[in-house]
């Protein structure tokens, strides 16, 4: 059995390739910089608070819990990054969730981290718990919690408590989740209060350390509603809620012991349903995946062919391509990632010559622009993924849809539509990776995050918003000076310039990948070079998933 190897063309020791290196070396570092403050949590006096208590932190304990020498695949680090600032942040939205490996088995992790306001919940800590929970529903993936938060943040209490993603949601996913019959841990490792209470009880399997507490309400509030005084641990210690309650399935002196018994419980967990993928013998690309830091270019006036970046991705750099003499500003193929078969979706930056349709005449198509017969492509093509039950893989760098007399009468908006909808109501996992811009209808056609991939990630590089920057400060400040004609102010072209930076600059702001991140519109931000892991881990706990729905499109317009 053939597959076209995929022959890079790239010349790494070039100026454009050093100069395109570098920029992202630059940013990979000021990330790492950035991450290595949100993983210090609290600072070093909330670590030294938890660890006079007799312990650990949430990330001292999900070192201990996960296999020896595996890597914690962490989702959502930059959840409410620049956030919350009133209040003196919350680094991580003070919980710390991702996929881990616990005794062989893919797990995912919901951990508070007391370091940060006692791990009490935040708007976007109850967001990220819930995007969690969402993964491993979708996915189908055992669930453990640690447990160690004051509840709710109550000076937010409005933006936490009542709304369909707020704090009540984390309660009924645990039910579902049992329901659905997905594994769920949650040890008390600490405080755990009010409706926070009710997430731990809703599990499979219950475990707290001595010197915790679990209680509806806590010795002040009990004795201000009804006057009765009552310790913490005759409240609601370990010990009583083994003894006397009943709650608690196992009471453990520590967390080094508790984290054993859940080890020991997961190893006795029953095997997944067998995947409905195709999986072979995973094998390495011919080219490094450090090799797309001189490869990609964020530069709007620059090309790359996004085949080099997918020959450092797939097994053996095999790609076949699926029509790749049509819509060429849309590359479509099968490939294998770590052995799973995948159909990706991937925007081709490189210029296209070609014929306009239905005439001899020759037109330049633009590298990251989705044209009539390209969106026709892909749609087809994904038809083709959820016909074989192949996962699909979206490389988003586009600009959007074509526009114009040439790209209407072509159809543009009823093959986009068709594309759309292919995507919509795709039955297979789909995951998608933001490399540079993810720009309007653009971003939807390539599974935006409105689109239920199961996992979105974005390189530092990436751009996310209606338009480009450029574009929207043009657009913006020539409404607000406009506006300002109106008022009867005079502008003069130093003022001009001045609105343009100041608009472009917030544009600027809110296009970046951490802002996207901060709101959980993306997982990860994860390194190019290690796209590949990132999509092996999340073909993985897709795999754990066994059930294929229908696969229905409904009316497209032909």
């Amino acid at each position: 059995m053939s597959a076209s190897v995929l022959k890079s063309t790239v010349d790494t020791k070039s100026p454009a390739a050093q100069k395109n290196h570098r920029r992202i070396v630059d940013l990979l570092t000021q990330l790492k910089n950035e991450e290595e403050l949100i993983c210090a949590g609290g600072g070093p006096k909330a670590v030294d608070s938890q660890h006079k208590k007799g312990r650990l932190t949430g990330r001292e304990r999900v070192k201990k819990l996960v296999d020896p020498g595996s890597q914690f695949f962490e989702l959502g680090i930059y959840a409410a990054y620049e956030m919350y600032e009133e209040w003196g942040g919350a680094p991580g939205a003070g919980v710390i969730t991702g996929l881990a490996r616990v005794c062989g088995r893919t797990v995912m992790l919901i951990v508070n981290d007391a370091t940060v306001k006692a791990g009490a919940f935040f708007p976007l800590t109850a967001k990220k718990v819930i995007r969690a929970q969402n993964i491993a529903i979708e996915n189908r993936i055992p669930t453990i919690y640690l447990v160690d938060s004051a509840g709710i943040f109550l000076p937010l209490q409005e933006d936490v408590f009542p709304d369909t993603d707020d704090f009540g949601r984390v309660f009924r996913n645990n039910a579902v989740m049992s329901a659905m019959g997905i594994p769920q841990i949650a040890a008390i490792m600490g405080m755990c209060v009010a409706g926070g209470a009710y997430l731990p009880v809703m599990c499979d399997h219950i475990l707290m350390t001595e010197g915790s507490g679990l209680f509806l309400a806590g010795p002040a509030l009990v004795q201000a509603a009804i006057g009765q005084k009552t310790s913490a641990e005759e409240l609601g210690g370990a010990k009583m809620h083994s003894q006397i309650s009943g709650t608690v399935d196992f009471r453990e002196p520590d967390d080094e012991s508790c984290i054993a018994r859940i080890r020991s419980l997961v190893d006795k967990m029953g095997a997944p349903n067998t995947a409905p993928f195709s999986h072979t013998k995973s094998r390495d690309p011919l080219y490094p995946g450090q090799e797309i830091y001189s490869i990609f270019t964020a530069d709007p006036g620059k090309q790359y062919d996004m085949r080099d970046i997918i020959a450092s991705i797939v097994d053996a750099s095999e790609f076949d391509e699926y029509r790749g003499e049509s819509g060429e500003t849309l590359l479509c193929g099968y490939a294998r990632i770590g052995g799973w078969a995948v159909g990706i979706v991937a925007n081709q930056k490189k210029h296209v010559q070609t014929f306009a349709r239905g005439s001899d005449q020759k037109r330049i198509e633009f590298g990251s622009v989705i044209y009539t017969e390209s969106a026709e492509k892909a749609a087809r093509f994904i038809l083709d993924c959820n016909q074989n039950r192949i996962p699909l893989i979206f490389l988003h760098d586009v600009n959007g849809f074509m526009v114009g007399k040439d790209a209407e009468w072509s159809g543009i908006i009823r093959a986009g539509a068709k594309m759309v909808n292919a995507v919509a109501n795709s039955v297979v996992p789909k995951i998608s990776v933001i490399c540079g811009g993810s720009f309007g209808a653009g971003h939807y056609a390539m599974c935006g995050k409105a689109y239920d991939p199961r996992f979105m990630f974005a390189w530092p590089t990436a751009r996310y918003a209606v338009m480009s920057g450029d574009a929207a400060a043009t657009t913006l400040a020539e409404i607000k000076l406009k506006q300002l004609e109106r008022e009867g102010k005079k502008v003069d072209e130093k003022q001009k310039k001045e609105v343009y930076e100041s608009i472009r600059s917030t544009y600027e702001h809110q296009t970046d990948p951490r802002y996207a991140a901060a709101r959980l519109w993306v997982d990860a931000i994860i390194d190019p070079a290690h796209t590949r892991d990132a999509l092996i881990w999340a073909l993985e706990a897709a795999a754990l998933n066994s059930e294929i729905r229908e696969f229905k499109t409904g009316v497209l317009q032909t």
